[in-house]
């Protein structure tokens, strides 16, 4: 898909913004609050169907009654509009004179994001790599994230039972939902890193020109990713969950590690080194989510050249000819695509 419009109406910082694209690369400039963000927060909008920021009310410029985005594309056109005096109170979407309450999956498009907070994937916590990968996995697997919603509304009640010291049937039956789930994201988590596993040292050989070897690998806290293997563990775990008041296994426990040269990569890698790893997985993100959907995603970049040298910021625009949209309160040396000035 390539993006050849986009125009804004009261969201966040903006009344009324036009923008046109002309190249397939773009980079926003201004300074702090001059509402770059908001500009691909919309489009995310537009092509996932929520905020990667907050909720439509969140979105909407204060003090003013809706908020409407159009975008135009290589494929169609396609409007998106929040009025909450409506009866519905909810966002509606407008694609080939079709209107929806919610983003069908099939006009849905995949957007590989970019954010600051990303190059804490590897020093921040298990859930900040989980939602990444989960992220990940929707592009391409919609099914994913009903599966992750019918799993966390289970395991919401089973909990609830553990902290009432429930025991037998009333717990059996939450286990049983939270294996039929569970093993459905457990396997595709594994198979979508074992994936990227084997091609992540290319990857970083292009970014970083270096002869260094990465390796992601899955680590499933029950042990197992099959129903009956889930099942079992949960099971054997009920003791210990109905004594401390939560459950201690399944999906919502596993991590994602990484290593770099044989050894865990926060240990030995440098600074750099680590920005390199984060920077060849999010283009690795790109060029799967290229093949394994059959569509070429939007790459959204929200500020992070601030975080990157000059060479690692050269070689995220150029080692993808996938649509780029990427803010910065400057131009890094040697840019040759479309520039805007906010």
């Amino acid at each position: 898909m390539r993006i050849s419009a986009l125009a804004l109406q009261h969201v966040r910082s903006h009344e009324q913004y036009v923008l046109d694209l002309q190249d397939t690369s773009l980079l926003l400039i201004g300074k702090n609050g001059t509402g770059k963000t908001s500009l691909l927060e919309a489009i995310y909008i537009a092509l996932r169907g929520g905020s990667f920021r907050g909720n439509d009310a969140a979105v909407l410029m204060h003090g003013s009654p809706w908020y409407r985005i159009d975008v135009r594309s290589s494929h169609h056109q396609r409007t998106v509009t929040f009025d909450p005096s409506r009866a519905s109170g909810r966002k509606q979407f407008r694609i080939d004179n079709q209107t929806y309450y919610r983003l069908p999956e099939a006009h849905k498009y995949p957007v590989v994001l970019f954010e600051p907070d990303d190059l804490q994937l590897l020093s921040g916590s298990p859930s900040r790599r989980r939602r990444w990968l989960d992220r990940f996995i929707m592009q391409y697997r919609p099914q994913h994230g009903r599966s992750l919603r019918q799993y966390e509304q289970a395991l919401r009640q089973r909990n609830n039972a553990l902290k009432q010291q429930l025991r037998g049937d009333a717990l059996f039956v939450w286990d049983v939902l939270l294996a039929r789930y569970g093993a459905d994201i457990a396997q595709a988590r594994a198979q979508a890193v074992s994936y990227m596993a084997e091609r992540i040292t290319g990857s970083y050989q292009q970014v970083s020109d270096a002869a260094d070897a990465v390796w992601l690998s899955y680590e499933q806290a029950a042990g197992g990713s099959t129903q009956q293997e889930l099942l079992d563990a949960l099971g054997a775990s009920r003791q210990k969950d109905i004594a401390i008041g939560f459950t201690t296994v399944g999906p919502h426990r596993d991590d994602m590690q990484v290593t770099f040269n044989g050894a865990p990569a926060l240990d030995i890698a440098s600074r750099g080194e680590v920005r390199s790893i984060i920077l060849a997985i999010k283009l690795l993100e790109i060029a799967a989510i290229a093949q394994l959907s059959e569509k070429q995603p939007v790459v959204l970049l929200d500020d992070v050249f601030s975080e990157l040298d000059d060479d690692r910021q050269r070689r995220l625009v150029g080692l993808t000819d996938a649509t780029m949209i990427i803010t910065s309160n400057r131009a890094p040396e040697g840019y040759s695509g479309q520039l805007v000035t906010l």
